[in-house]
C-alpha cells in the first residue's frame, strides 16, 4: 500500500475525531457529504493513536478505515512493533480477512504469545482447521510453549475439521504440560470429542473436570444432540438445571433441537416456559429453535405465535417459519411470507428458495414452482445450486411431468446429486414410468451403493406394475449387497414416554389391547364398505394376505395405542421414519371421521393433518 507524504483518510467515522490533532487539519466535504480529513505524515503523534484507531476499526468492522490505518502504520515504520502488528492481525481477523492477517503475521520479525494465539484463533474461527494446526506446529518448532488459550484455540480448530488423531495428540499434550485441569482446554476437548462422534470420551473428560463453565455444560448438551442421543440431551439438561448452571442461548437451542427430534411436546413446552422466564424469549437464536420445535411437533399454529411475537426478525427466523408452513402443506402461507419478507426489505437466501419450492412440490403447484425457479435463475442475489434444481425436479416429478424433470436434470450446469435421482425415481414409482425409473436407479446405485432405499424403490416400481421378475432381481441385488433396508417404525409420545411400534409388533405391554382396538375399528369401517387398497402392498401374494400385511403397519399400531391411551380432547400425534403408505393414509382419514379425533402424522417428507375424514395434503403427497 503506497502512502504519499500528504495522505487523506476519506469517509472517516465521526468517532475517530477524538483521536485526531486539533490543528493542522483541512476539513473538506465529499460529494456524498462525508467528512474528509487531511494531515501531514506523522501527525497522529506516534503509535498509540494508530493502535487505538485500529481497535475501533476492529470493534466496528470498519474495513476501509482500518486499511487506511494499516497504510499509515506502514509509512510510519510501525510494522516492526509487535503490539501494532497484533492489533492489525486482530482487526483483519474480526473483519474476516484472514489472508491479510496472515500476511502481517508472516512478515513480523518477532512474535509474542499473543501473536500466535490471535493467528491460530483467526484460522479456527474461519473454519480453517488445517491452517490453524500449521501455525501451531510452526510455533512449536520455534520453541514457544503454548498457553491455555493456544491449546483451546487449536483444539477448537480440530473440532471444525473433525481431526480425531490430532485432537487426541493435543489432549495428550495438555496432560503433559499440566493443563488438563484448565476449564478452557477441557471444554475444548469435550467439544472436539463430541463433534468427532466420540461422545463417551467427551463424557469421561466432562466427569473428570473439577471446574466447569456454562460453555462446558452447553458443549455437552450439544454433543448429545449432534450424536443423536436426544433423550440423553434432555436428561442432561435437566441435571444441569438442578445444579443451577447458568442458562445460555446455545444450551436452550440445543435441547430444543433434541425435543424437536423426539417430538417431545411436553418437555419442549415446559422448556418454552423456562425460555420466557429466563429472558430469552426475544432472542432470535432461541426463537428460531422454538419455531422449528413446534413445527416438527405438528403445532404449526404455536410456531406462528412465536414468530409473530418477535418484532425484529432476521432471515433465519423467516426461513424457519416458511419451512414450517411448507412441511405442513400450507403453501399459501409460505408464499405470503416469501412476498412479505421482501416487502420489508429482506432478500431471500438459498434456504428461502428451497423452502418455498418444497411448498410448491408438496401440493403440485407447478406454475408457482416455475415462477420461483425463474425468479431464482434471473436474480443476482442468490446463486442457484444443486438443491434448488433438486426441488424443481421434485415439483415437476410429483405432478407427473417426469419427462420435463428428466430434461431439467440433463440441462443442468453441474452433475446431478443423489436427491435429484431419488426424487425422479420416486416420481417414476408413483406414475409408473419404468424406463426412466431404471435410469434414475442406475445413477443412484453408482452414487449411493450402500443405500438400500434405492433398491427398494426400484423393486416397488416393478411390483406396482406386476413385473415380479424385476422385483425378484431387485430384491436379490439387495440381499447380495452390503446395503441394509431401514425397518419402518412409528412412535407416539404419551404421558411423557415415547412408545415405538414396528409392523407385527408383539413386545409392547399393551399390544393385545392395540390389536383389539384396530379390530374394532376394522369392523366399524367394514360397515362403511371401506376396502383396503391392496395395491399399496407390493408383495407377490394373494389379496387376502396383502390385507393382513397392510392391516398392521406401524402407523396403525401407533394410532391404536393413541386411541386407547390419550384423552379424547387432544390430537393423536404419530411420527414415522419412512413415508406413510397410500392405504394407511386412507385409513387414517376414515378413522379421523368415525372417531372424531384429530390425527397428525409426520413422515420423512411432511405432516399430514387428518380431521373429519380429510387430510391437509389434499391427497397429494
Amino acid at each position: 500500500m503506497l502512502i504519499s507524504k500528504r495522505w487523506r483518510l476519506r469517509s472517516i467515522n465521526p468517532k475517530f475525531h477524538g483521536f485526531l490533532p486539533k490543528t493542522g487539519f483541512l476539513p473538506e466535504t465529499s460529494s456524498k457529504g462525508l467528512g474528509i480529513v487531511s494531515c501531514s505524515s506523522g501527525y497522529f503523534g506516534g503509535s498509540s493513536n494508530i493502535q487505538r484507531l485500529l481497535q475501533i476499526c476492529a470493534r466496528d468492522r470498519l474495513i476501509r478505515e482500518g486499511k487506511c490505518c494499516h497504510g499509515l502504520a506502514l509509512q510510519s515504520g510501525l510494522l516492526v512493533d509487535v503490539l501494532t502488528c497484533n492489533i492489525l492481525i486482530n482487526f483483519y481477523s474480526k473483519c474476516g480477512i484472514v489472508d491479510m492477517a496472515r500476511q502481517v503475521f508472516d512478515r513480523m520479525p518477532q512474535r509474542s504469545m499473543v501473536t500466535w494465539n490471535t493467528m491460530i484463533a483467526a484460522h479456527s474461527q474461519q473454519g480453517e482447521g488445517t491452517e490453524a494446526l500449521n501455525v501451531f506446529l510452526q510455533m512449536r518448532r520455534e520453541g514457544t510453549l503454548p498457553s491455555e488459550f493456544t491449546l483451546s484455540s487449536v483444539i477448537c480448530a480440530c473440532a471444525a475439521s473433525s481431526a480425531i488423531a490430532e485432537s487426541q495428540q493435543l489432549h495428550a499434550l495438555a496432560l503433559k504440560v499440566a493443563m488438563d485441569s484448565n476449564v478452557y482446554v477441557c471444554t475444548a476437548v469435550v467439544d472436539v470429542y463430541a463433534k468427532c462422534g466420540m461422545i463417551r470420551d467427551a463424557q469421561f473428560v466432562f466427569n473428570a473436570m473439577t471446574n466447569r463453565s456454562s460453555v462446558t455444560w452447553s458443549s455437552m448438551v450439544a454433543g448429545y444432540v449432534q450424536n443423536s442421543l436426544f433423550e440423553e440431551a434432555i436428561s442432561f439438561f435437566g441435571f444441569s438445571v438442578k445444579k443451577g448452571v447458568q442458562l445460555t442461548k446455545f444450551t436452550l437451542s440445543a435441547v430444543l433441537c433434541a425435543c424437536a427430534s423426539l417430538a417431545a411436546i411436553t418437555e419442549g413446552t415446559q422448556l418454552h416456559a423456562i425460555v420466557v422466564r429466563a429472558g430469552f424469549g426475544s432472542n432470535l437464536f432461541v426463537a428460531s429453535s422454538l419455531i422449528d420445535f413446534y413445527s416438527k411437533c405438528g403445532c404449526i399454529s404455536d410456531a406462528y405465535l412465536v414468530f409473530g411475537h418477535i418484532e425484529e426478525k432476521n432471515i433465519i427466523l423467516w426461513n424457519a417459519m416458511i419451512t414450517g408452513f411448507s412441511k405442513h402443506a400450507r403453501p399459501c402461507e409460505a408464499m405470503i411470507l416469501f412476498e412479505k419478507m421482501q416487502q420489508l426489505g429482506l432478500q431471500p437466501n438459498e434456504v428461502t428458495y428451497i423452502s418455498v419450492l418444497s411448498a410448491c412440490s408438496h401440493m403440485g403447484l407447478v406454475k408457482n414452482g416455475r415462477g420461483y425457479f425463474d425468479l431464482l435463475l434471473k436474480g443476482n442475489a442468490v446463486r442457484p445450486n444443486a438443491l434448488h434444481y433438486s426441488c424443481m425436479v421434485d415439483v415437476l416429478g410429483r405432478a407427473g411431468k417426469i419427462n420435463e424433470a428428466w430434461e431439467l436434470i440433463s440441462s443442468m450446469p453441474f452433475r446431478a446429486i443423489p436427491s435429484m435421482w431419488g426424487s425422479l425415481l420416486n416420481s417414476c414409482r408413483v406414475h409408473g414410468n419404468i424406463e426412466l425409473g431404471r435410469v434414475a436407479a442406475q445413477h443412484l446405485f453408482e452414487l449411493e451403493p450402500d443405500n438400500a432405499a434405492n433398491l427398494v424403490l426400484l423393486s416397488n416400481i416393478y411390483a406396482a406394475n406386476k413385473q415380479w421378475g424385476g422385483v425378484s432381481t431387485a430384491r436379490k441385488l439387495l440381499k447380495d449387497s452390503s446395503a441394509k433396508k431401514e425397518i419402518g417404525k412409528s412412535w407416539i409420545n404419551a404421558k411423557g414416554k415415547v412408545h415405538i411400534f414396528i409392523v407385527g409388533e408383539n413386545h409392547h405391554p399393551r399390544i393385545a389391547e392395540v390389536y383389539a382396538k384396530l379390530e374394532d375399528l376394522r369392523n366399524e369401517i367394514d360397515r362403511l364398505e371401506y376396502k383396503l387398497e391392496v395395491k399399496y402392498d407390493l408383495h407377490d401374494v394373494e389379496a387376502d394376505q396383502k390385507e393382513k400385511l397392510l392391516r398392521y403397519h406401524s402407523e396403525r399400531l401407533a394410532l391404536g395405542f393413541g386411541l386407547i391411551e390419550l384423552p379424547s380432547g387432544i390430537p393423536i400425534r404419530i411420527y414415522k421414519n419412512l413415508r406413510v403408505c397410500g392405504d394407511c393414509h386412507s385409513f387414517l382419514k376414515i378413522v379421523s371421521k368415525i372417531t372424531g379425533r384429530e390425527i397428525i402424522a409426520r413422515d420423512t417428507n411432511r405432516f399430514h393433518h387428518f380431521n373429519g375424514g380429510n387430510c391437509s395434503c389434499g391427497d397429494f403427497w
